[in-house]
C-alpha cells in the first residue's frame, strides 16, 4: 500500500501517481527526496490532478498498470 499525489489523469480509468520517499545519502548522511511514478486503475474516473490517493497492488491490468486506487485521502484545492 502506497500513498502519493495524482500527476496525470488524461487516460480513461487510469491515473499516474507520484510516490515520494526519503533516502539517506550514504556518504553525507543527508536525507534526499526520491520519487517513483505508478499507473493506477481508477474505475470511476473520480481522481483529479493534485489529489492525495492511497493505492494498493493489483493483478496486471495492462502492460504498465499493476496498481489500483483504494481511496482518496484528500482532494486538490481548485482555484
Amino acid at each position: 500500500m502506497l500513498e502519493g499525489t495524482v500527476v496525470s489523469n488524461q487516460n480513461d480509468k487510469t491515473v499516474v501517481v507520484r510516490v515520494e520517499r526519503l533516502v539517506q545519502d550514504p556518504q553525507y548522511k543527508k536525507y534526499v527526496r526520491r520519487y517513483s511514478k505508478f499507473m493506477a486503475h481508477d474505475e470511476s474516473n473520480a481522481c483529479d490532478v493534485g489529489d492525495r490517493v492511497r493505492i494498493i497492488e493489483h493483478r496486471p491490468l495492462s502492460k504498465r498498470k499493476r496498481w489500483k486506487v483504494q481511496e482518496t485521502v484528500s482532494k486538490a484545492i481548485s482555484v
